[in-house]
């Protein structure tokens, strides 16, 4: 996969910190956040593709309950048809 640089705008004091972090954990660091990144976009990916899969599901799914044409009626009618 072909590399490219990623600008971004943080806070002066995350930024601050950051640089203190990558300090004391060295290349390793880079590395380890550089595959939290990948696992992050990855993990959304996943999300954005099973949110899209149950939406369809839903749009497609058979409407149940409802008579076409007919007005539904609210629980207190029906109960008082029921004589209860």
């Amino acid at each position: 996969m072909a590399k490219a640089n990623l600008t971004i705008q943080l806070d002066a004091e995350v930024i601050r910190r950051a640089r203190i972090l990558a300090a004391k954990r060295g290349p390793v660091g880079k590395r380890a956040r550089l595959r939290q990144l990948d696992e992050l976009v990855a993990h959304d990916e996943r999300y954005e593709d099973a949110r899209q899969r149950a939406i369809n599901l839903m749009r497609g799914a058979k409407k149940r309950g409802r008579v076409p044409g007919r007005v539904p009626t609210s629980m207190p009618d029906r109960l008082d048809r029921l004589g209860g």
